[in-house]
């Protein structure tokens, strides 16, 4: 019995360990295939580029015979073809990759900062080559195997194929973009017919394909799967409103049902770009408010610093008096926010990690606006901190349309955290219920309070920064722009995270990535600035609901939608594709259209300027100059609307190189041939070339052509340069692969043209909006830093002057 027993125990003994020894040597196996994938990754990124495309040239040569000897079967053909394909698309694309990288150091900053858009697609071909070219070894050393997984390969190379076909089509579009421009310009330039025209044709692009099995490919890894989770709610959102227009409902659980879009990418990708092509700017600023739903916003909050004050207030519409810098005696009257829908409060959330002096007070407490029970932490601490010698006032991205400061507010306890200062954030009224100007007069109206203030806020304000992601960028701009001009205080310091200072209908190199980002696609960003510049309007929501088909059901259905959401979300994943496509109902105003459109015609329809026009002071933003420092600050009373002024003229501004890199940048566009100066956009393809266009129908894309877009106080880089000299320190954080990345690198070079203290740090492989995904992963965790470590620099104290020895 006992011999027996000892057996039958050696022999599970044996069989643990023999277990073991498998699940080893998988795990060793998983291990040296990811150590050979990332050895790999490396060597093709170190390759230049001439060597990359020979590399994939040479294996698909040799691909290609392969499978094309291995007789009539479909799958072989398919195989032959697309290495076919990467073979002619690898060597069309390459001459002119290398063309866009011999000039593209024109375009930089500075040697120290080497980022523009041509870079950046560069950059992104190349990542689209090496991961054939990983590909295409791949299968040269599998090819035989009885494990080989043909389809799986076949679709992937299919995909990439189609990626690389249109990437190609975006070099040439670059080249265009070079042949045209001014010397050293990022941005295109000609009349507006041609603008439009280009863009059009731009739209027309396949995208699907960056969409399904290639969605982040250019991203860094940890990315991907957050963008799938958002790809598949959003088409899954979409699906089931096809279900609503046929009388099958929608509920919360029913998102849950097309979990095919989860498996078949093409689908997905399909079907991503047709909604991008088809909603209007209603459902993206839904889509972009999953992060305020309570699910979502309290699991955010779980994972960030806990903070002992959180607190949301309300400023009264009230105006008061503020010192003007040049001689404090003398005072200047802000009033309220009036725009569009006449005086009302201004939300603003106090973010604070201690409980510092004045943020206790009876007057700070009547301000407070009631959101659910405020708690203290529990942990002992001090009562209360003294006053910090700094304030931030923050300013949060959306498009202008989307999110609140509730959105953002994770990553600004851990700034309170780090920096150990008082945060303010101001939640501004979004388009396009309320178009420009009311979120620029709502957050100036907010900074000056905080000013005035700061003690109530627990600061000194000794030192005081602006900061902002997105367009809470351009609204930090703006906002100094606007205090310059009544001769109030400046700001020490703006840090502004991927802004966006050109809302003008145009192009770039950087721009041209709007085709595959999947979180600033071109007709979502045309919707936005369309909808501030108040060109997306009410009244079309009928005949939009009409045009649009099942999307149009968006409003008609987002009450019960939004009640079955809060219901039914029972986990995270659940939540966020729940959220994902759900909507606030907009209650339009029915005297609200006549006044925005009185607003933005009125306001830059005027013959000779700005005088005599009293009947527009009730509408307009509050009465500014824009003379010279001195002349504003000898005089209290200010004279005119800045924003009733209407563009800056061109000879105020200036987009051209320095006199360094003038001639260079000339003579690399004089070898672009002539005839491409004049040409369409479609004829910028070579003979023979025709990118993959799209099978969803043309792009439902505003181009908004009103001339208040180049108003400086929306777009900040067309402010002349006396403007722009009023401006402080400015510290920028672009992301290279942001379609955004050219309005941080011109107005970088405008404010550096003009001696002002600027820097411009640019993080690579990261997509736009990267601070809200700050705990995602170390990349982004790493960008978030450099946001703070500018902002620091801004609050630092200047040296003492040191004490002369006698």
């Amino acid at each position: 019995m006992e011999s027996g027993w000892e057996s039958g125990a050696a022999r599970a003994d044996g069989a643990l360990a023999s277990k073991r020894a498998k699940e080893g040597s998988k795990s060793r196996s998983r291990r040296r295939w990811r150590k050979n994938k990332t050895k790999a990754s490396r060597l093709t990124h170190s390759m230049d580029l001439r060597t990359m495309t020979q590399s994939l040239v040479t294996l698909a040569e040799d691909n290609m015979a392969f499978f094309s000897s291995q007789g009539p079967g479909e799958t072989a053909r398919r195989l032959s073809g697309v290495f076919a394909g990467v073979r002619e698309q690898a060597l069309g694309l390459e001459p002119a990759l290398c063309r866009l990288l011999s000039v593209a150091h024109l375009f930089d900053l500075d040697a120290e900062t080497p980022a523009n858009g041509y870079r950046s697609l560069v950059h992104t071909a190349r990542c689209c080559l090496a991961h054939l070219l990983h590909k295409s070894r791949y299968v040269a050393s599998n090819r035989r195997s009885i494990f080989f997984r043909t389809s799986h390969n076949l679709a992937e190379l299919e995909a990439y194929l189609a990626a690389l076909t249109q990437l190609r089509a975006l070099a040439y579009y670059a080249q265009r973009l070079l042949a045209t421009n001014q010397p050293g310009g990022l941005f295109f330039e000609g009349d507006e017919g041609l603008i439009a025209e280009f863009l059009r044709e731009y739209i027309t692009l396949h995208k699907g394909c960056f969409y399904g099995r290639c969605l982040g490919f250019q991203f860094t890894p940890a990315i991907r799967p957050f963008l799938q989770t958002i790809s598949i709610g959003l088409v899954s959102f979409g699906e089931h409103y096809k279900r609503n227009e046929t009388g099958l409902g929608v509920t919360a659980s029913s998102l849950f049902t097309s979990g095919r879009f989860a498996i078949d990418p093409e689908l997905r990708g399909a079907e991503f770009e047709r909604i991008i092509q088809n909603l209007d700017v209603h459902f993206w600023k839904a889509f972009w408010n999953i992060t305020e739903i309570e699910v979502l916003s309290s699991l955010a909050n779980m994972t960030s610093a806990t903070v002992r004050v959180s607190r949301l207030l309300s400023l009264p519409p009230e105006a008061f008096e503020m010192p003007l810098t040049a001689d404090p005696k003398l005072t200047v009257t802000i009033s309220p926010p009036l725009a569009h829908s006449g005086p009302g409060p201004v939300l603003v959330r106090l973010i604070s990690y201690d409980l510092r002096e004045g943020q206790d007070s009876e007057l700070l407490s009547s301000l407070v606006k009631s959101e659910g029970p405020w708690s203290l932490e529990l942990r002992p601490r001090p009562q209360q901190a003294p006053r910090s010698q700094s304030l931030v006032v923050h300013i949060h991205g959306g498009g202008f349309v989307a999110q609140t400061s509730k959105s953002h507010e994770p990553y600004l306890k851990s700034w309170a955290q780090e920096l150990g200062v008082p945060i303010l954030s101001v939640d501004y009224s979004l388009a396009p219920e309320a178009p420009f100007p009311r979120a620029l007069e709502e957050c100036f109206y907010a900074y000056c309070w905080a000013v005035k203030h700061c003690a109530l806020l627990g600061s000194t304000g000794e030192r005081i920064c602006l900061a902002g992601d997105s367009a809470g960028g351009n609204l930090c701009f703006t906002v100094s722009l606007r205090a310059a001009a009544y001769g109030v205080r400046v700001p020490d310091g703006i840090m502004a995270a991927y802004p966006a200072t050109m809302l003008q209908s145009t192009a770039s190199p950087s721009r041209l990535l709007s085709l595959m980002d999947p979180l600033l696609p071109l007709s979502v960003l045309t919707k936005c600035v369309s909808a501030y510049a108040g060109g997306e309007t009410e009244e079309h929501s009928d005949s939009d609901q009409k045009a649009l088909g099942v999307m149009g059901l968006v409003r008609r259905d987002t009450a019960l939608l939004f009640r079955d959401l809060r219901v039914g979300a029972s986990s995270w994943l659940h939540s966020f594709l729940d959220l994902s496509g759900h909507k606030s109902h907009t209650n339009s105003v029915p005297t609200a259209e006549p006044m925005r459109r009185s607003v933005s015609e009125a306001a830059l329809a005027q013959p000779g300027g700005p005088l005599g026009t009293d009947s527009l002071k009730s509408l307009t933003l509050h009465n500014l100059s824009l003379k010279d420092s001195s002349e504003t600050s000898n005089s209290p009373e200010l004279s005119m609307s800045a924003e009733t002024l209407g563009p800056s003229t061109p000879s105020d501004v200036n987009f051209l190189v320095g006199p360094d890199h003038a001639p260079e940048a000339a003579k690399a566009q004089d070898e672009l041939s002539t005839k491409d100066r004049g040409c369409s956009a479609r004829a910028a393809f070579p003979e023979g070339f025709h990118p993959r266009r799209s099978s969803q129908g043309p792009a439902r894309m505003l181009l908004c052509d009103s001339p208040i877009v180049k108003n400086p106080f929306m777009s900040p880089l067309l402010a002349s340069d006396g403007m722009l000299q009023s401006l402080p320190p400015v510290h920028i954080v672009a992301c290279a692969l942001d379609p955004m990345l050219d309005d941080s690198v011109m107005f970088a070079r405008r404010l550096r043209g003009l001696g002002k203290p600027v820097t411009l740090r640019v993080v690579e492989d990261l997509p736009h909006g990267f601070l809200s995904l700050a705990a995602l992963c170390r990349e982004t965790r790493q960008a978030a830093a450099q946001c703070v470590e500018c902002i620091r620099l801004i609050l630092a104290q200047p040296a003492p002057p040191t004490a002369q020895p006698v």
